[in-house]
């Protein structure tokens, strides 16, 4: 609702805080402590969520993911995911306001989740046919809720030494993930703040903090003070009318990138002193999409977007950030530190107040008209980003009337090449000019524009109003006729939906299921696309499944997967010469692919075009195009799609497991008898196989199979492809256990002797997934070709049980005949070096028996 529809007896705010996750704030819950988390990592982002609506927060306690079980990544937002490079501690979200003549704040550590079992909901549009398809928005949904009601246990307030006062809030908490090209850079918030007392609520405010701590993490945590925030009002769109985006987002990022040797690198660099480091030239932010709101002013009637920053040291007496001189105000702090209790809170989140960037903190002087001055001592350090900086981004005023929501989307948005000057640093803190021109927010504000197009189509008319949003003409050429300027030559982008939320992302066809079988030095590769190959595109509403790709690597990041094998299908992609391209007349890509038959049927020659077997589309070029005899003004060219590897066995070494079987859309349904369809439910005719070989036995790899479309060129978008981590295996290409004693090889140990300075984890044999660990965490010694069910058992040369490993796999599970000890002791404690022995016994009560030695 907006401010003129409610009256305005009580006050609100809502507080959205990333802070570190304290053992005194979690202590203050009094009742309640987090069992789990869930984590985003479909896109390229991982970022943790608690159920309070808090997200980001190290995970001290190696507390398990709610949904998939796993214990997740430590760091509180990790980018590009699987780095080990973080980015953000901890968010949550925190509510004050005024009610009742009373101004209150509840904080994160105030917040309790609801209901007090099953915080989680999940959903997903991955399976179709599975539960949590069903209301999904994205490929990971989660949803939350929390609320204020809890008293007990909850700390004073700063600044009166009272107790906490709820205000009667439940918030829940949507929050939506793609792998998506186009969309893996964002996670996009959806936030219903729900007043459930039976005052008025009025003047809400929604405020963002972040504390940021921008650096790799190559095993203990070691905090980075040297980042750098800001707030970026504008960025110029590529194109030849100087097209401006208004963009409002609040940004944070190291302060140089970390070069390594003069250059920005994602890879692992051991540095000088020993410590592994990587590059971090990227850029983090927090964008707010609905409502908008007017920059820094207050108008009647209408939202305020303020921004803030404070400088917070050991001690409060120390902590400072801008002000303008006739804001100023005793925060209870002895000044302009951080704000004390709730009415100081409430005063800087409604102030209006736009802060410089951190950068120019240098640059107020004493006699500056506008700002206070800050500390001499503390302004160069703040300026190139040596000091500790929370960011806070204010939203507000709303109205609130018992029973009502406020809807709040907000993404949290990252942009790669932040940095382009790896010496730019050298700038600052004298030049800070200087220093801008040298980042590039390209990136961040076209995922920002992304994420909003998701949550608001542009271009489509969602209630039928006639109206499909706002866009902008671009005109390139233009000619006088009869006085008036008419275009001869003009470019229409969108820029904004119709204002009514479609949350609906086009997507690549969904991924096959598939499964692995561990061969010897090899991997079998069986997968099924029933839904790839069926499956509408919800905007072009046909299917526009392409073809599969099949990937390995040797973790699980993006960067480590390279294909081997593909298949796509055999089409043709049309180019017309168009007089109006920008910036130059020239041949232009329209329509979505064409199979050869359909172009055969539109330019082939003879009594029956379709039958003419000699037409070849590629015979024709751009310098040699084709020029329909009944239109002489037209001409275009054709090329290949993609590869056009669809012979299965010849030109893909992918095959069809029953090359027989027939295509069901050719088939009466009643036909489709259950000697059709494959053990797991599936129709065989989408059951496609592979193998690949020649791979180290003693290693694991990473495998996927991925789906992908062949992309719409009328709306901008090429093709899109499944993840290639979401749903990503591993497995070890060892033989699997014989289910014939004849064939049963045996038990074995790897590597034996271990020695803890052969450097394993340099080499990739221990470790590959776990940068955020210390060695001494992840080490890896395998047993090989075990029975599915068993036993192994670690003793020393005296008898004595050093550790005790249940194995207990599901045959068909690929990993099945393999598991390792981390050479952790029961008792928790190192093992030493030394001679030990192991055995391995079976159900059956069949016992092997081995040595091994450690060197440690």
């Amino acid at each position: 609702m907006s401010g003129s529809q409610l009256p305005r007896a009580a006050l609100v705010i809502v507080w959205l805080t990333i802070l570190p996750l304290s053992a005194s704030s979690q202590a203050a819950r009094g009742f309640y402590w987090s069992e789990c988390t869930a984590s985003h990592n479909a896109g390229k982002i991982a970022l943790r969520l608690w159920e309070t609506c808090e997200f980001g927060g190290l995970n001290h306690f190696n507390l398990a993911d709610c949904v998939t079980g796993e214990t997740p990544f430590y760091w509180g937002a990790e980018y590009p995911k699987k780095s080990s490079v973080c980015y953000l501690l901890l968010g949550a979200i925190n509510v004050g306001g005024v009610l009742y003549g009373d101004t209150l704040v509840s904080e994160e550590y105030e917040m309790s989740p609801l209901p007090p079992e099953g915080y989680w909901e999940y959903r997903s549009i991955v399976d179709p046919s599975a539960p949590e398809y069903e209301g999904a928005v994205s490929q990971q949904d989660f949803i939350t809720r929390s609320t204020d009601t809890v008293t007990v246990g909850v700390p004073r307030d700063g600044l009166l030494r009272r107790s906490h006062k709820p205000l009667f809030l439940e918030i829940t908490t949507r929050s939506y993930a793609w792998s998506y090209g186009y969309a893996d850079d964002f996670i996009l918030f959806n936030l219903s703040i729900k007043n459930i007392g039976s005052g008025r609520i009025g003047d809400a405010y929604v405020s963002f903090q972040v504390w940021p701590d921008v650096g790799f993490k190559g095993g203990t945590y070691i905090p980075n003070i040297d980042d750098l925030g800001g707030f970026v009002k504008t960025v110029p769109r590529p194109g030849p009318c100087g097209f401006v985006d208004t963009v409002n987002i609040m940004w944070w990022a190291d302060n140089d990138g970390d070069p390594i040797d003069g250059v920005f690198t994602d890879r692992k660099v051991v540095g000088p002193e020993g410590y592994v480091i990587r590059s971090c030239p990227d850029v983090n932010g927090i964008y707010i999409i609905h409502p908008r709101a007017v920059v820094g002013r207050k108008e009647s009637g209408k939202a305020t977007l303020s921004y803030n920053w404070r400088y917070v040291s050991v001690s409060e007496s120390r902590d400072w950030g801008p002000r303008r001189r006739e804001n100023y105000r005793d925060f209870g702090t002895g000044g302009l530190g951080w704000p004390v209790g709730d009415r100081n809170r409430y005063y800087v989140m409604s102030s209006g107040e736009v802060d410089y960037d951190q950068a120019f903190t240098g640059a107020i002087s004493q006699f500056d008209p506008v700002w206070m001055y800050p500390p001499p001592d503390l302004a160069d350090d703040i300026a190139d980003g040596m000091a500790h900086i929370r960011y806070m981004l204010s939203l507000g005023p709303f109205d609130l009337d018992p029973g009502a929501t406020l809807p709040i989307v907000f993404a949290y948005v990252a942009g790669e090449d932040f940095h382009t000057d790896p010496y730019n640093i050298d700038n600052l803190p004298d030049n800070p000019d200087r220093y801008y021109q040298n980042l590039d927010f390209s990136d961040l504000a076209k995922n920002a524009r992304w994420a909003e197009w998701i949550y608001d189509n542009p271009g489509v008319d969602t209630d039928g109003d006639g109206d499909s949003g706002e866009y902008r003409v671009c005109a390139v050429e233009s000619t006088l006729v009869d006085s008036v300027w008419v275009y001869t030559r003009a470019d229409t982008t969108w820029v904004k939906g119709d204002g009514v939320p479609d949350w609906r992302a086009t997507s690549p066809p969904p991924a096959p299921e598939f499964w692995i079988t561990p061969l010897e030095n090899g991997l079998h590769i069986r997968f099924n696309g029933q839904y790839s190959e069926t499956t509408e595109d919800v905007f072009l509403k046909m299917v526009d499944f392409e073809g599969y790709r099949i990937y390995i690597g040797r973790d699980d990041r993006a960067t480590s997967f390279s294909t081997v094998a593909s298949y796509d299908r055999d089409n043709y992609d049309k180019y017309i010469w168009n007089l109006n391209a920008f910036p130059d007349p020239g041949f232009v890509l329209q329509d979505i692919p064409f199979t050869l038959d359909s172009l055969r049927c539109l330019y082939g020659f003879g009594d029956d075009p379709c039958r003419d077997s000699l037409f070849d589309p590629l015979a024709y070029t751009p310098s040699r195009p084709y020029n329909p005899p009944d239109s002489p003004d037209s001409f275009f060219y054709f090329v290949k799609h993609d590869f056009n590897t669809s012979e299965f066995g010849i030109t893909t070494p992918i095959r069809k497991v029953y090359p027989d079987e027939p295509d069901p859309k050719t088939l009466p349904v009643d036909s489709l008898t259950p000697n059709r369809y494959t053990e797991e439910g599936y129709l065989k005719y989408y059951e496609y196989e592979f193998t690949i070989s020649d791979l180290l036995p003693t290693v694991p790899y990473w495998v996927n199979v991925t789906a992908f479309d062949f992309g719409s060129p009328k709306g901008g978008l090429r093709a899109l492809e499944t993840s290639v981590t979401l749903g990503a295996r591993y497995a070890y290409p060892l033989s699997s256990y014989g289910t014939k004693e004849e064939n049963r090889g045996k038990v074995y140990v790897y590597p034996n002797p271990y020695r803890i300075d052969a450097s394993y984890r340099l080499l990739g044999f221990e470790g590959r997934t776990r940068d955020d660990l210390p060695a001494d965490k992840v080490r890896a010694l395998h047993f090989a070709n075990l029975p599915p069910k068993c036993t192994i058992k670690i003793l020393s040369l005296d008898g004595d049980l050093v550790k005790k490993i249940e194995h207990d796999m599901d045959p068909s599970d690929p990993n099945a005949s393999h598991d390792q000890w981390n050479l952790i002791t029961r008792n928790y404690q190192g093992v030493v070096s030394g001679l030990y022995y192991w055995t391995v016994e079976s159900p059956d009560g069949q016992t092997q028996i081995g040595k091994l030695a450690i060197i440690m």
